[in-house]
């Protein structure tokens, strides 16, 4: 017989059942901050950070002119920095990340506290950095699938970044 009820079990049985709710909450308190911290990762600055780990990845990496630009993505007057792996060689491979949905481009905010938090992954094809009523926002070029279409046009992707998130202003 199956005990549905905690009364209808004996002792022994509850004490193995406590003991391993016990072990699971500790285990789950304990990776807790780990999950917290991987997520908050300062860097103290995302162009040594980025080509560091492709040296690591790479037998031989050379990178573009344009594999970091520092610009204010957010509009608080410090300066924040957008990786683009497209312009990666990684061992002779040019974009080797990059597919028919664009290339990684990795954006990163400036902190107060000092060092930058990378705040946003994209595929895209490129971006336009421009002012729209007096604000600076990007334009990002992407697969049409992102505006729910299929036809060849890239999705015109609007969005102005507040403080460490990407607000969708439009999409076409």
């Amino acid at each position: 017989m199956i005990a549905t009820s905690i009364t209808q079990t004996d002792a022994k049985e509850n004490a193995v059942r406590i003991a391993l709710v016990a072990a699971v909450q500790a285990l789950v308190l304990l990776m807790f901050p780990a999950v917290l911290s991987a997520q908050q990762q300062l860097v103290s600055d995302p162009e040594i950070y980025e080509k560091d780990h492709f040296r690591t990845e790479c037998k031989v990496a050379a990178f573009g002119d344009d594999f970091v630009t520092r610009l204010d993505i957010n509009n608080d007057g410090l300066m924040d920095a957008v990786v683009n792996h497209g312009v990666l060689d990684c061992d002779g491979e040019k974009g080797r990340a990059c597919d028919d949905e664009g290339c990684p481009y990795n954006f990163y905010v400036q902190v107060k506290e000092g060092g930058y938090l990378m705040i946003a992954t994209a595929r895209i094809y490129g971006y336009d950095f421009i002012k729209r009523f007096g604000n600076m926002v990007f334009v990002l070029k992407m697969h049409p699938r992102y505006c729910e279409r299929t036809d060849k046009e890239p999705c015109l992707m609007t969005v102005r970044v507040r403080g460490t998130k990407f607000v969708t202003i439009s999409r076409k």
